[in-house]
């Protein structure tokens, strides 16, 4: 089996203790301990109850059901733990503004010692940009701009950016993150010709909505022969794939048999698998075999 990293999705899994966050704080110790290479969090700001025009299926929480925001979340995860990466999956990056998410990812970049990945995209719910005062329509150009400048700011200083949503005249943004080039963008969106061409210009990672290796292994494709044409070399390329449950003859979630399901994702070009704990812990008692167990794969 080809070697690739280990990423553990935390959503949910403060439910096993009523919703209490500190569980969150205590799992990452125990996945940081265990060896997992990253622990994935994800995004929104606000919600509204028109959950109805989810476009991946039936959306699996209510209206009601908490959000932390997950780079205040992951600067707490981070000063817990010691060489575990963070990362979002993804972040709907266009509800903050440009200079304000160069800061803060700089900032968490500098103070976990160089170990956010920055998963990034532009939601699904017009209600969020509502709220944020921003146009739903145009958000994954204003994304392109927010990306520009932000790579701007990480590595000029004093830096000059314009574009249509964002103005940056000779202005300093500093601490820059310490990670070479500036923090990781792995993108969250749909591998077109047109998107391909986009996370080679601008990104380092793909995040498929998709777990079927066909998807993945088309999108993979694509963005690799992008990265050949923008004189990148595609095998920097990082993909992270959601692993689909394994099960037993029974059709019950069998973490013994992870590995089946493993195997076609990394044929597909995943370089990182991210497993969901929900499919398999029943109680917070379960996780540190759940991260050995991962870890050791």
């Amino acid at each position: 089996m080809a070697t690739y990293k280990k990423s553990v999705g935390m959503w949910g899994a403060h439910d096993l203790a009523g919703g209490d966050p500190k569980l969150l704080l205590d799992l990452a110790r125990q996945a940081d301990a265990a060896g997992i290479d990253q622990l994935n969090f994800t995004d929104h700001v606000i919600m509204s109850e028109n959950t109805g025009v989810y476009p991946f299926g039936d959306f699996p929480v209510p209206p009601q059901y908490p959000w932390f925001e997950p780079l205040v979340l992951m600067s707490m995860i981070a000063g817990a733990t010691s060489r575990v990466r963070v990362a979002t999956g993804v972040l709907i990056a266009p509800l903050r503004p440009a200079a304000l998410l160069a800061k803060m990812a700089a900032t968490l970049d500098v103070l976990s010692g160089g170990r956010l990945d920055l998963g990034i995209g532009t939601g699904w719910q017009r209600e969020e940009y509502d709220a944020c005062g921003l146009p739903f329509e145009g958000r994954l150009e204003r994304l392109d701009d927010q990306v520009r400048a932000m790579r701007t700011l990480w590595r000029d200083a004093p830096a000059t950016f314009h574009s249509e949503t964002v103005n940056i005249n000779q202005l300093y943004s500093l601490p820059m993150p310490v990670q070479e080039g500036g923090v990781p963008l792995w993108y969250g969106i749909s591998p077109t010709p047109e998107n391909a061409r986009r996370i080679a210009e601008l990104g380092d990672g793909w995040v498929p909505i998709q777990s079927r290796p066909a998807f993945i292994s088309e999108g993979s494709s694509l963005i690799r022969h992008a990265f050949e044409e923008a004189g990148r070399d595609p095998d920097t390329l990082r993909v992270r794939a959601v692993a689909p449950p394994a099960l037993n003859e029974q059709g019950e979630p069998d973490l013994d048999r992870i590995e089946e399901v493993i195997e076609p994702l990394l044929e597909a070009g995943a370089t990182h698998i991210e497993f969901l704990p929900y499919m398999y812990v029943r109680s917070a008692d379960d996780f540190p075999h759940f991260f050995e167990r991962v870890a050791a794969l």
